[in-house]
């Protein structure tokens, strides 16, 4: 009797180290830890019985099933009741241990949780499963396992918490006979083979450089768009300043071509106003010749290459070809005083020298204004004898 007290003190101790987290190997160094919950001891039948609260203590009589203790006071006959299991009514937190599961693509990888679970059911607990904890702990593994086995490794991390969820509903099937319902189930640690981490970075990695890429030629593409966009608005504001400036510079070269005509038609009617008056030819002539003397000084003056008549030095024949273009217009824009004495100079002597003909004037020779005359007219007859 003495040596079972001292091994249940022996017993005792080992758990409070293991609850400490405490663990010496052979030469004194610590080991890891691992997470050990104590488990209630049952109580002695002192008769009177004070219950902690969330806690239920199965009564057994003569070995027999007889109650569950309900927190607060209960009585128990010595002897013959006794206290066969203590059951905590608390959420319960358990370590599921490492273990090695295999992908739906054949990658094995080791994972291990943290399961939180609650006893409903003291009785089923107690007599239903020998080890409650422990059954719960292979049955989460064992599901862990099974879940794993549907999914491809790079759904193992993105439907992390739909995982969890399958493996609480899977626990809950088969927990339900022991009176305990699996609150919830959480993925805590996922390793990988060394040759599986470095696939992933370099998967990473590549991933990273894509959507860089992705990104710099995007960059690209909007600048490019942008600067293509600016040198289009560009242009169709250049053109349309161009249209403006245009329509601008013929609106003044009208305005100037109308004031210009203005001017040169008033500037004809002072002319044949001045025509008409007394001497008013022989100005003309004048100013004929003036202007002829004035174009050969500027050709002079430059480097021009231009085409000239022959006769260049006979200034007189050149006014009198100018006369004669003008009095060939006269007849139709000019004064009706003037269009009758030619119509009748026009009856006399075609060869007659006209004592109001002008032409003689502007030759030495009666010979020459008459050569003159003919070629004006277009009359290439003999002269007259």
């Amino acid at each position: 009797m003495l040596s079972k007290t001292k091994l249940l003190r022996n017993v005792g101790s080992l758990r409070k180290c293991l609850a400490a987290n405490v663990e010496f190997g052979n030469a004194g160094m610590l080991l890891p830890t691992i997470q050990v919950r104590e488990k209630a001891t049952t109580p002695i039948n002192t008769v009177v019985m004070f219950v902690p609260q969330q806690e239920a203590w199965i009564v057994e009589r003569m070995g027999k099933f007889h109650r569950i203790l309900e927190p607060g006071l209960n009585l128990l006959i010595p002897v013959i009741d006794s206290v066969r299991y203590v059951q905590s009514l608390k959420e319960i937190a358990i370590d599921v241990p490492k273990q090695s599961a295999i992908t739906s693509d054949n990658v094995t990888l080791s994972i291990d949780g943290v399961l939180y679970l609650k006893i409903n059911n003291p009785y089923l607990a107690s007599y239903g499963v020998q080890d409650p904890e422990f059954a719960i702990i292979q049955l989460a593994q064992t599901t862990m396992r099974s879940e794993l086995g549907k999914i491809a490794l790079d759904k193992v991390f993105q439907e992390r918490e739909g995982l969890n969820i399958s493996i609480v509903e899977s626990i809950n099937k088969a927990s339900e006979a022991w009176g305990i319902s699996c609150l919830r189930y959480e993925i805590r640690d996922i390793k990988l083979p060394e040759r599986v981490h470095v696939a992933m970075q370099m998967q990473v990695e590549a991933e990273r450089k894509k959507r860089a890429a992705i990104l710099e030629s995007e960059g690209i593409r909007e600048a490019d768009i942008n600067i293509a966009t600016g040198k289009r608005q560009a242009r169709i504001l250049a053109s349309e300043a161009d249209k403006q400036e245009q329509i601008n510079k013929a609106s003044g070269e009208a305005e100037a071509m109308l004031a210009v005509a203005a001017a040169r038609a008033k500037g004809l009617e002072i002319v044949a106003s001045s025509l008409g008056a007394e001497n008013g030819q022989s100005a003309a002539a004048l100013t004929v010749a003036e202007q002829y003397i004035h174009a050969f000084d500027k050709l002079a003056k430059t480097n021009n290459t231009v085409i000239i008549p022959k006769n260049v030095g006979d200034i007189s024949s050149f006014v009198a070809q100018a006369l004669s273009i003008y009095k060939h217009v006269l007849p139709e824009n000019g004064s009706p005083q003037q269009a009758q004495a030619q119509q009748v100079s026009g009856q006399t002597n075609h060869y007659s020298v006209d004592a109001s003909d002008d032409t003689y004037e502007y030759f030495s020779d009666k010979e020459e204004a008459e050569s003159y005359k003919r070629k004006s007219t277009g009359d290439h007859s003999p002269k007259a004898t």
